[in-house]
Protein backbone atom coordinates (compact mmCIF):
# COMPACT_ATOMS: atom_id res chain seq x y z
CA UNK A 1 0.00 0.00 0.00
CA UNK A 2 0.96 3.48 -1.36
CA UNK A 3 1.54 6.36 1.95
CA UNK A 4 0.61 9.64 0.08
CA UNK A 5 3.15 12.05 -0.07
CA UNK A 6 1.03 14.54 1.77
CA UNK A 7 0.67 12.26 4.94
CA UNK A 8 3.00 12.94 7.61
CA UNK A 9 2.84 11.25 11.34
CA UNK A 10 3.43 15.22 12.60
CA UNK A 11 0.23 16.91 13.27
CA UNK A 12 -0.86 19.72 11.10
CA UNK A 13 -0.53 21.95 14.60
CA UNK A 14 3.13 21.97 14.70
CA UNK A 15 3.14 24.00 10.99
CA UNK A 16 1.00 26.76 11.97
CA UNK A 17 3.08 26.79 15.88
CA UNK A 18 5.85 27.18 13.34
CA UNK A 19 4.71 30.19 11.26
CA UNK A 20 3.07 31.42 14.75
CA UNK A 21 6.72 31.40 16.33
CA UNK A 22 8.44 33.22 13.20
CA UNK A 23 5.47 35.88 13.26
CA UNK A 24 5.69 36.65 17.07
CA UNK A 25 9.74 36.91 16.43
CA UNK A 26 9.10 39.43 13.85
CA UNK A 27 6.34 41.46 15.60
CA UNK A 28 9.02 41.18 18.84
CA UNK A 29 11.78 42.72 16.70
CA UNK A 30 9.50 45.57 15.49
CA UNK A 31 7.90 46.43 18.32
CA UNK A 32 11.45 46.61 19.92
CA UNK A 33 12.51 48.77 16.59
CA UNK A 34 9.78 51.26 17.22
CA UNK A 35 10.56 51.58 20.81
CA UNK A 36 14.45 52.95 19.99
CA UNK A 37 14.40 57.04 20.71
CA UNK A 38 12.71 58.92 17.72
CA UNK A 39 15.96 60.80 17.47
CA UNK A 40 17.92 58.33 16.79
CA UNK A 41 16.42 58.51 13.02
CA UNK A 42 19.14 61.38 12.98
CA UNK A 43 19.91 63.46 9.74
CA UNK A 44 23.93 64.33 8.71
CA UNK A 45 25.75 67.14 9.82
CA UNK A 46 28.56 69.37 8.53
CA UNK A 47 31.09 71.60 10.32
CA UNK A 48 34.56 73.45 8.91
CA UNK A 49 37.10 75.14 11.04
CA UNK A 50 39.57 74.74 13.34
CA UNK A 51 42.70 72.01 12.61
CA UNK A 52 43.87 72.78 15.94
CA UNK A 53 41.24 70.42 17.59
CA UNK A 54 40.58 68.34 14.27
CA UNK A 55 42.40 65.77 15.88
CA UNK A 56 39.87 65.20 18.70
CA UNK A 57 37.09 65.79 16.61
CA UNK A 58 37.42 63.26 14.59
CA UNK A 59 37.68 60.84 17.36
CA UNK A 60 34.37 61.95 18.60
CA UNK A 61 32.99 61.32 15.30
CA UNK A 62 34.02 58.03 14.61
CA UNK A 63 32.87 57.42 18.38
CA UNK A 64 29.09 58.20 17.88
CA UNK A 65 29.10 56.53 14.09
CA UNK A 66 28.10 53.35 15.51
CA UNK A 67 24.68 54.96 16.42
CA UNK A 68 24.27 56.47 13.44
CA UNK A 69 25.29 60.07 13.89
CA UNK A 70 26.73 61.30 10.81
CA UNK A 71 29.52 64.67 10.93
CA UNK A 72 31.34 65.82 8.29
CA UNK A 73 34.09 67.80 9.42
CA UNK A 74 36.43 70.06 7.31
CA UNK A 75 39.81 71.55 8.91
CA UNK A 76 40.12 74.22 7.08
CA UNK A 77 41.23 76.72 10.10
CA UNK A 78 39.10 78.98 12.17
CA UNK A 79 39.09 81.84 10.12
CA UNK A 80 37.57 79.73 6.92
CA UNK A 81 35.58 77.97 9.70
CA UNK A 82 33.87 81.38 10.88
CA UNK A 83 33.50 82.22 7.29
CA UNK A 84 31.55 79.09 5.97
CA UNK A 85 29.24 79.42 9.08
CA UNK A 86 28.24 82.92 8.63
CA UNK A 87 27.68 82.25 5.04
CA UNK A 88 25.23 79.13 5.59
CA UNK A 89 27.79 76.63 4.57
CA UNK A 90 27.92 74.83 6.88
CA UNK A 91 25.44 73.57 9.77
CA UNK A 92 28.55 74.48 12.74
CA UNK A 93 32.00 75.94 13.19
CA UNK A 94 34.62 75.18 15.08
CA UNK A 95 37.51 78.04 16.06
CA UNK A 96 39.68 79.34 18.64
CA UNK A 97 38.61 83.05 18.65
CA UNK A 98 35.94 85.02 18.25
CA UNK A 99 34.39 86.82 15.46
CA UNK A 100 36.54 90.06 15.44
CA UNK A 101 34.19 92.37 14.02
CA UNK A 102 37.17 92.92 10.93
CA UNK A 103 39.87 90.81 10.19
CA UNK A 104 43.54 91.73 9.49
CA UNK A 105 42.29 92.80 6.11
CA UNK A 106 39.38 95.06 6.95
CA UNK A 107 36.52 92.32 5.79
CA UNK A 108 33.54 92.00 7.60
CA UNK A 109 34.46 89.18 10.86
CA UNK A 110 30.76 88.19 11.63
CA UNK A 111 28.04 85.69 11.91
CA UNK A 112 26.00 88.08 9.97
CA UNK A 113 22.60 87.65 10.96
CA UNK A 114 23.04 83.92 11.85
CA UNK A 115 21.95 83.43 15.81
CA UNK A 116 25.04 81.48 17.08
CA UNK A 117 26.46 80.90 21.14
CA UNK A 118 30.20 80.14 21.66
CA UNK A 119 30.15 76.63 22.93
CA UNK A 120 33.61 75.12 24.65
CA UNK A 121 34.43 71.93 23.08
CA UNK A 122 37.99 71.10 24.17
CA UNK A 123 41.30 72.33 25.95
CA UNK A 124 44.67 72.05 25.36
CA UNK A 125 48.16 73.65 24.62
CA UNK A 126 49.90 75.08 21.61
CA UNK A 127 53.20 73.51 21.67
CA UNK A 128 56.36 73.90 19.91
CA UNK A 129 57.71 71.05 18.13
CA UNK A 130 60.91 70.47 16.31
CA UNK A 131 63.85 68.70 14.23
CA UNK A 132 67.39 69.40 15.55
CA UNK A 133 70.14 66.90 14.91
CA UNK A 134 73.51 66.21 16.45
CA UNK A 135 75.65 63.92 14.58
CA UNK A 136 72.19 62.32 12.93
CA UNK A 137 70.76 62.04 16.47
CA UNK A 138 67.88 63.88 17.21
CA UNK A 139 67.79 66.03 20.06
CA UNK A 140 64.27 65.02 21.87
CA UNK A 141 64.93 67.72 25.25
CA UNK A 142 64.79 71.34 24.21
CA UNK A 143 64.08 73.74 26.36
CA UNK A 144 63.25 77.53 25.90
CA UNK A 145 62.17 80.43 27.72
CA UNK A 146 58.73 82.42 26.00
CA UNK A 147 61.43 85.21 25.25
CA UNK A 148 64.19 83.24 23.12
CA UNK A 149 60.48 82.18 21.17
CA UNK A 150 59.57 85.64 20.64
CA UNK A 151 63.23 86.19 19.39
CA UNK A 152 62.82 82.85 17.31
CA UNK A 153 59.43 83.70 15.50
CA UNK A 154 60.38 87.54 15.00
CA UNK A 155 63.87 86.10 13.10
CA UNK A 156 65.92 87.68 15.69
CA UNK A 157 67.22 84.20 16.68
CA UNK A 158 68.55 82.60 13.83
CA UNK A 159 70.48 79.51 14.43
CA UNK A 160 70.69 77.17 16.89
CA UNK A 161 73.66 78.05 19.02
CA UNK A 162 72.87 81.30 19.88
CA UNK A 163 73.76 82.12 23.24
CA UNK A 164 69.46 82.69 24.50
CA UNK A 165 69.33 78.71 23.43
CA UNK A 166 72.20 77.62 25.72
CA UNK A 167 71.12 79.59 28.49
CA UNK A 168 67.97 77.81 28.66
CA UNK A 169 69.53 74.54 28.25
CA UNK A 170 71.73 75.20 31.34
CA UNK A 171 75.06 75.53 29.58
CA UNK A 172 74.27 72.99 26.49
CA UNK A 173 74.99 74.16 23.35
CA UNK A 174 73.53 73.07 20.47
CA UNK A 175 75.39 73.03 17.09
CA UNK A 176 75.73 76.11 14.48
CA UNK A 177 72.41 75.05 12.55
CA UNK A 178 70.10 77.57 10.69
CA UNK A 179 66.88 78.49 12.54
CA UNK A 180 63.58 77.59 9.95
CA UNK A 181 60.31 78.70 11.58
CA UNK A 182 57.65 77.10 10.44
CA UNK A 183 54.35 79.05 10.49
CA UNK A 184 50.93 78.50 9.07
CA UNK A 185 49.89 80.01 5.64
CA UNK A 186 46.27 80.34 6.26
CA UNK A 187 44.00 82.12 8.60
CA UNK A 188 44.46 79.62 11.74
CA UNK A 189 43.26 79.92 15.61
CA UNK A 190 46.57 78.47 16.13
CA UNK A 191 48.35 80.78 14.86
CA UNK A 192 45.86 83.71 16.99
CA UNK A 193 46.35 81.90 20.28
CA UNK A 194 50.13 82.29 19.41
CA UNK A 195 50.15 85.85 19.12
CA UNK A 196 47.58 86.80 21.37
CA UNK A 197 50.07 85.29 23.61
CA UNK A 198 53.25 87.01 22.14
CA UNK A 199 51.33 90.33 21.97
CA UNK A 200 50.30 89.89 25.87
CA UNK A 201 53.93 88.96 27.41
CA UNK A 202 56.38 90.09 24.68
CA UNK A 203 54.79 93.01 23.15
CA UNK A 204 58.82 94.86 22.92
CA UNK A 205 59.32 91.66 20.74
CA UNK A 206 56.16 91.16 18.76
CA UNK A 207 54.61 94.77 17.71
CA UNK A 208 57.32 95.82 15.87
CA UNK A 209 57.74 92.70 13.65
CA UNK A 210 53.70 92.97 13.52
CA UNK A 211 53.50 96.60 12.81
CA UNK A 212 50.73 97.18 15.81
CA UNK A 213 49.45 95.73 18.70
CA UNK A 214 46.68 92.51 19.06
CA UNK A 215 46.99 89.15 17.72
CA UNK A 216 47.04 87.99 14.00
CA UNK A 217 44.92 84.98 12.28
CA UNK A 218 47.65 85.07 9.18
CA UNK A 219 51.36 85.03 10.42
CA UNK A 220 52.99 87.82 8.79
CA UNK A 221 56.18 86.57 6.76
CA UNK A 222 58.92 89.11 6.51
CA UNK A 223 60.90 88.41 2.78
CA UNK A 224 64.36 87.47 2.72
CA UNK A 225 63.98 85.15 5.97
CA UNK A 226 64.20 81.78 6.17
CA UNK A 227 60.52 81.57 7.82
CA UNK A 228 58.60 78.79 5.42
CA UNK A 229 54.32 78.66 5.97
CA UNK A 230 52.60 75.90 5.55
CA UNK A 231 48.72 75.27 5.42
CA UNK A 232 47.19 73.52 7.76
CA UNK A 233 48.71 71.71 11.54
CA UNK A 234 48.84 68.79 9.84
CA UNK A 235 51.36 70.62 7.06
CA UNK A 236 53.00 72.14 9.87
CA UNK A 237 53.94 69.02 11.35
CA UNK A 238 54.56 67.35 8.28
CA UNK A 239 57.50 70.22 6.97
CA UNK A 240 58.72 69.84 10.43
CA UNK A 241 59.35 66.03 10.34
CA UNK A 242 59.99 65.56 6.86
CA UNK A 243 63.69 64.67 5.59
CA UNK A 244 64.69 67.99 4.83
CA UNK A 245 63.22 69.63 8.46
CA UNK A 246 66.35 69.38 10.05
CA UNK A 247 66.63 73.07 12.11
CA UNK A 248 62.68 73.52 11.82
CA UNK A 249 60.57 74.83 14.62
CA UNK A 250 56.91 75.61 14.49
CA UNK A 251 53.85 76.00 16.60
CA UNK A 252 50.62 73.41 16.36
CA UNK A 253 48.43 71.76 19.14
CA UNK A 254 49.72 69.12 20.99
CA UNK A 255 47.95 66.66 19.60
CA UNK A 256 49.94 66.61 16.74
CA UNK A 257 53.27 65.83 17.63
CA UNK A 258 51.79 63.42 20.17
CA UNK A 259 50.47 61.51 17.47
CA UNK A 260 53.84 62.22 15.33
CA UNK A 261 55.76 60.90 18.29
CA UNK A 262 57.99 63.99 18.07
CA UNK A 263 59.46 66.55 20.54
CA UNK A 264 58.08 69.53 21.82
CA UNK A 265 59.83 72.41 23.59
CA UNK A 266 59.46 72.26 27.45
CA UNK A 267 58.49 76.12 27.59
CA UNK A 268 59.71 77.89 30.57
CA UNK A 269 56.64 79.36 32.90
CA UNK A 270 56.70 82.45 35.66
CA UNK A 271 57.46 79.37 38.44
CA UNK A 272 60.67 78.96 36.72
CA UNK A 273 60.45 75.59 35.65
CA UNK A 274 60.59 74.16 31.66
CA UNK A 275 56.84 72.22 31.42
CA UNK A 276 54.97 70.60 28.29
CA UNK A 277 51.09 70.99 27.50
CA UNK A 278 50.37 67.30 29.05
CA UNK A 279 46.36 67.56 29.57
CA UNK A 280 47.54 67.89 33.58
CA UNK A 281 50.02 71.24 33.00
CA UNK A 282 47.39 72.81 30.58
CA UNK A 283 44.03 72.08 33.05
CA UNK A 284 46.23 73.64 35.96
CA UNK A 285 47.09 76.63 34.05
CA UNK A 286 42.90 76.78 32.68
CA UNK A 287 42.49 77.09 36.62
CA UNK A 288 43.68 80.83 36.33
CA UNK A 289 41.31 81.62 33.21
CA UNK A 290 38.54 83.90 33.95
CA UNK A 291 35.45 83.19 31.76
CA UNK A 292 32.77 86.27 29.78
CA UNK A 293 29.88 85.95 31.66
CA UNK A 294 28.47 88.39 29.65
CA UNK A 295 25.52 87.27 27.98
CA UNK A 296 25.45 90.41 26.07
CA UNK A 297 29.13 89.73 24.59
CA UNK A 298 29.95 89.07 21.43
CA UNK A 299 32.39 86.99 23.31
CA UNK A 300 30.40 85.28 25.37
CA UNK A 301 31.90 82.19 27.24
CA UNK A 302 35.24 82.66 25.35
CA UNK A 303 38.12 83.10 27.70
CA UNK A 304 39.94 85.70 29.05
CA UNK A 305 43.53 84.35 29.23
CA UNK A 306 46.06 86.91 30.82
CA UNK A 307 46.07 84.69 34.49
CA UNK A 308 46.72 81.52 32.14
CA UNK A 309 50.20 83.14 31.22
CA UNK A 310 51.22 84.84 34.62
CA UNK A 311 50.68 81.41 36.40
CA UNK A 312 52.88 80.51 38.79
CA UNK A 313 52.16 77.02 39.47
CA UNK A 314 55.28 74.49 39.08
CA UNK A 315 52.98 72.57 36.51
CA UNK A 316 50.93 75.35 34.57
CA UNK A 317 51.79 75.20 30.84
CA UNK A 318 51.97 79.10 30.01
CA UNK A 319 49.81 78.56 26.05
CA UNK A 320 47.06 76.78 27.15
CA UNK A 321 43.62 77.37 25.62
CA UNK A 322 39.62 76.47 24.19
CA UNK A 323 38.19 75.71 21.42
CA UNK A 324 34.65 76.59 20.67
CA UNK A 325 31.77 75.79 18.50
CA UNK A 326 29.37 78.58 16.18
CA UNK A 327 26.36 76.32 17.98
CA UNK A 328 23.32 77.42 15.54
CA UNK A 329 20.49 78.33 18.04
CA UNK A 330 18.08 80.62 15.56
CA UNK A 331 14.71 79.18 15.77
CA UNK A 332 14.78 79.97 11.64
CA UNK A 333 17.86 78.66 11.15
CA UNK A 334 18.27 78.08 7.71
CA UNK A 335 20.06 74.69 7.64
CA UNK A 336 18.67 74.01 10.96
CA UNK A 337 15.92 70.63 11.16
CA UNK A 338 14.37 68.83 14.30
CA UNK A 339 16.83 65.91 13.56
CA UNK A 340 19.49 67.95 12.83
CA UNK A 341 19.48 69.58 16.15
CA UNK A 342 18.73 66.60 17.57
CA UNK A 343 22.00 64.83 16.04
CA UNK A 344 24.72 67.94 17.30
CA UNK A 345 22.63 67.75 20.42
CA UNK A 346 23.21 64.30 20.91
CA UNK A 347 27.14 64.49 19.74
CA UNK A 348 27.87 67.46 21.55
CA UNK A 349 26.94 65.60 25.02
CA UNK A 350 28.90 62.84 24.25
CA UNK A 351 31.57 64.88 23.15
CA UNK A 352 31.63 67.08 26.83
CA UNK A 353 31.18 63.70 28.72
CA UNK A 354 32.73 60.55 27.91
CA UNK A 355 34.32 62.16 24.95
CA UNK A 356 36.52 64.22 27.24
CA UNK A 357 37.88 61.66 28.92
CA UNK A 358 39.72 60.55 25.26
CA UNK A 359 41.45 64.07 25.54
CA UNK A 360 44.63 63.57 27.35
CA UNK A 361 45.64 60.55 25.70
CA UNK A 362 45.03 62.53 22.08
CA UNK A 363 47.22 65.26 23.06
CA UNK A 364 44.81 67.68 24.86
CA UNK A 365 43.20 68.27 28.14
CA UNK A 366 39.42 67.81 29.28
CA UNK A 367 37.58 70.96 29.77
CA UNK A 368 37.23 72.01 33.47
CA UNK A 369 33.80 71.18 35.06
CA UNK A 370 32.61 75.37 34.64
CA UNK A 371 33.05 75.45 31.23
CA UNK A 372 31.86 71.48 30.97
CA UNK A 373 27.78 73.46 32.50
CA UNK A 374 28.86 76.46 30.03
CA UNK A 375 28.52 74.07 27.32
CA UNK A 376 25.29 72.59 28.55
CA UNK A 377 23.99 76.01 29.01
CA UNK A 378 24.61 76.55 25.47
CA UNK A 379 23.56 73.14 24.77
CA UNK A 380 19.93 73.74 25.72
CA UNK A 381 19.59 76.60 23.14
CA UNK A 382 18.59 73.89 20.78
CA UNK A 383 15.62 72.51 22.68
CA UNK A 384 14.56 76.21 23.11
CA UNK A 385 14.83 76.90 19.27
CA UNK A 386 13.24 73.70 18.44
CA UNK A 387 10.99 72.13 21.41
CA UNK A 388 10.43 68.92 19.56
CA UNK A 389 14.63 68.34 20.23
CA UNK A 390 14.90 65.83 23.09
CA UNK A 391 17.36 66.62 26.23
CA UNK A 392 16.16 63.74 28.32
CA UNK A 393 18.44 62.63 30.76
CA UNK A 394 21.28 65.52 29.35
CA UNK A 395 22.40 66.35 32.68
CA UNK A 396 25.76 67.90 33.80
CA UNK A 397 25.66 65.96 36.85
CA UNK A 398 25.45 63.02 35.01
CA UNK A 399 28.31 63.90 33.08
CA UNK A 400 30.84 61.11 32.92
CA UNK A 401 33.95 64.23 32.46
CA UNK A 402 37.54 63.57 33.91
CA UNK A 403 38.13 66.16 35.42
CA UNK A 404 35.49 65.73 37.81
CA UNK A 405 33.29 62.67 39.71
CA UNK A 406 29.84 62.56 38.24
CA UNK A 407 27.63 64.79 40.01
CA UNK A 408 30.22 66.66 42.24
CA UNK A 409 30.64 69.46 40.59
CA UNK A 410 33.06 71.04 43.49
CA UNK A 411 36.42 70.88 42.18
CA UNK A 412 38.97 70.39 38.98
CA UNK A 413 39.74 66.83 39.79
CA UNK A 414 42.44 66.49 36.96
CA UNK A 415 44.54 69.52 38.05
CA UNK A 416 44.24 68.37 42.23
CA UNK A 417 46.18 64.92 41.06
CA UNK A 418 48.54 66.77 38.61
CA UNK A 419 51.94 66.19 39.13
CA UNK A 420 54.84 68.39 40.37
CA UNK A 421 57.67 68.83 37.59
CA UNK A 422 61.07 66.89 38.47
CA UNK A 423 63.78 69.35 39.57
CA UNK A 424 65.86 69.00 36.89
CA UNK A 425 63.86 71.06 35.24
CA UNK A 426 64.13 73.95 37.13
CA UNK A 427 65.81 77.03 35.90
CA UNK A 428 69.68 76.21 36.43
CA UNK A 429 69.25 72.66 36.81
CA UNK A 430 68.87 69.95 34.08
CA UNK A 431 68.07 69.12 31.57
CA UNK A 432 66.63 66.04 32.64
CA UNK A 433 66.71 63.49 29.71
CA UNK A 434 66.63 62.45 26.41
CA UNK A 435 63.35 61.93 25.37
CA UNK A 436 59.85 64.05 26.05
CA UNK A 437 58.03 63.74 29.18
CA UNK A 438 61.48 61.90 30.41
CA UNK A 439 61.75 61.87 34.51
CA UNK A 440 64.96 61.74 36.07
CA UNK A 441 66.81 58.78 36.14
CA UNK A 442 68.42 58.55 39.45
CA UNK A 443 68.76 60.47 42.80
CA UNK A 444 71.56 62.79 41.85
CA UNK A 445 69.68 63.76 38.41
CA UNK A 446 65.99 64.45 41.32
CA UNK A 447 68.42 66.37 42.59
CA UNK A 448 68.88 69.05 39.88
CA UNK A 449 72.61 67.68 38.96
CA UNK A 450 73.67 69.96 36.02
CA UNK A 451 74.06 66.40 33.78
CA UNK A 452 71.45 63.86 34.89
CA UNK A 453 71.79 60.45 34.20
CA UNK A 454 70.87 60.07 30.12
CA UNK A 455 71.26 63.18 29.45
CA UNK A 456 74.17 64.42 27.08
CA UNK A 457 76.72 66.82 28.56
CA UNK A 458 76.97 70.20 26.73
CA UNK A 459 78.03 70.12 23.11
CA UNK A 460 77.17 65.92 22.90
CA UNK A 461 74.42 64.09 21.10
CA UNK A 462 71.74 62.86 23.68
CA UNK A 463 71.92 59.91 25.01
CA UNK A 464 69.33 57.19 24.23
CA UNK A 465 67.48 54.99 26.16
CA UNK A 466 66.50 57.29 29.16
CA UNK A 467 63.71 55.84 31.06
CA UNK A 468 60.32 57.64 30.21
CA UNK A 469 57.96 59.01 32.85
CA UNK A 470 55.59 57.00 34.36
CA UNK A 471 52.43 57.62 32.55
CA UNK A 472 48.83 58.15 33.82
CA UNK A 473 45.98 55.50 34.27
CA UNK A 474 42.99 56.41 33.32
CA UNK A 475 39.71 54.39 35.33
CA UNK A 476 37.54 52.72 33.56
CA UNK A 477 35.19 53.19 35.46
CA UNK A 478 34.98 57.36 35.97
CA UNK A 479 37.26 58.20 33.44
CA UNK A 480 39.17 60.10 35.74
CA UNK A 481 42.95 59.77 35.16
CA UNK A 482 45.26 59.31 38.48
CA UNK A 483 48.76 59.25 38.77
CA UNK A 484 50.92 56.24 37.78
CA UNK A 485 51.48 53.86 39.94
CA UNK A 486 54.83 52.38 40.85
CA UNK A 487 56.21 49.93 38.87
CA UNK A 488 57.88 46.93 41.02
CA UNK A 489 59.52 45.60 38.24
CA UNK A 490 61.47 48.85 37.09
CA UNK A 491 59.09 49.48 34.14
CA UNK A 492 57.23 52.55 33.46
CA UNK A 493 53.14 51.96 33.72
CA UNK A 494 51.45 53.07 30.62
CA UNK A 495 48.20 54.48 30.44
CA UNK A 496 44.82 51.95 29.43
CA UNK A 497 42.64 53.77 26.79
CA UNK A 498 38.76 53.20 27.42
CA UNK A 499 35.96 52.91 25.25
CA UNK A 500 33.05 54.55 26.72
CA UNK A 501 29.58 54.53 25.61
CA UNK A 502 28.30 56.94 23.34
CA UNK A 503 24.51 56.58 23.27
CA UNK A 504 21.84 57.21 25.32
CA UNK A 505 21.14 55.74 28.74
CA UNK A 506 19.28 52.44 27.62
CA UNK A 507 20.22 52.49 24.03
CA UNK A 508 22.75 49.57 24.90
CA UNK A 509 20.15 47.69 26.40
CA UNK A 510 17.42 48.60 23.37
CA UNK A 511 19.91 48.07 20.64
CA UNK A 512 21.13 44.75 22.45
CA UNK A 513 18.26 43.22 22.65
CA UNK A 514 17.23 43.78 19.04
CA UNK A 515 20.12 42.44 18.15
CA UNK A 516 19.59 39.18 19.83
CA UNK A 517 16.44 38.74 18.44
CA UNK A 518 17.55 39.38 14.51
CA UNK A 519 20.08 36.99 15.28
CA UNK A 520 17.37 34.30 16.81
CA UNK A 521 15.21 35.28 13.22
CA UNK A 522 18.64 35.08 10.88
CA UNK A 523 18.78 31.26 12.72
CA UNK A 524 15.53 29.99 12.38
CA UNK A 525 13.96 32.01 9.52
CA UNK A 526 15.38 30.09 6.71
CA UNK A 527 14.86 26.07 8.34
CA UNK A 528 10.89 27.47 9.71
CA UNK A 529 10.65 28.61 6.12
CA UNK A 530 12.45 25.83 4.62
CA UNK A 531 9.65 23.23 6.50
CA UNK A 532 6.83 25.27 5.47
CA UNK A 533 7.42 25.26 1.66
CA UNK A 534 8.28 21.50 1.47
CA UNK A 535 4.89 20.17 3.60
CA UNK A 536 3.61 22.41 1.24
CA UNK A 537 5.43 21.17 -1.99
CA UNK A 538 4.38 17.86 -0.98
CA UNK A 539 0.65 18.32 -0.16
CA UNK A 540 0.26 20.30 -3.96
CA UNK A 541 1.84 16.23 -5.29
CA UNK A 542 0.28 14.25 -3.15
CA UNK A 543 -3.29 16.16 -4.39
CA UNK A 544 -1.79 15.67 -7.91
CA UNK A 545 -1.21 12.09 -7.91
Amino acid sequence: MNTPLNSSPRPAGRKRAALAALVALLSSALLITSARPAQAAYTQIEGSGSTWSQGIVAQWISDVDANGMKIAYNGAGSSQGRKDFASNVTDFGITEIPYQGKDEFGAVDTAGNREFAYMPIVAGGTAFTYQVKVGGKPIKDLRLSGDTIAKIFTNKITNWNDAAITKDNNGRKLPSLTIVPVVRSDGSGTTAQFTAWLDKQFPSIWQPYFGKTGLTSYYPKKSGTKTISAAGSDQVMNTISGSAGNGTIGYVEYSYPVNKKYPVVKLLNKAGYFVEPTQYNVAVALTKAQINSDPSSQAYLTSILDGVYTSTDNRAYPLSSYSYMLLPTGAKDQRMTTSKRQTLADFMFYSLCEGQSKAGPYGYSPLPLNLVQAGFDQLKKLSVADPAVDFKDRDVTKCNNPTFVAGNLSKNKLAEIAPQPPACDKVGAGPCGTATGTAPTTPEAAKGADTPAGAAAPGEAPVAGAAPEAAPVIDPETGVAAPAAASTTGEAAVAVPTELASGRPGDAKVFGALAAIELIIIVLAPGVGAVYFRRRARRKLGAVS
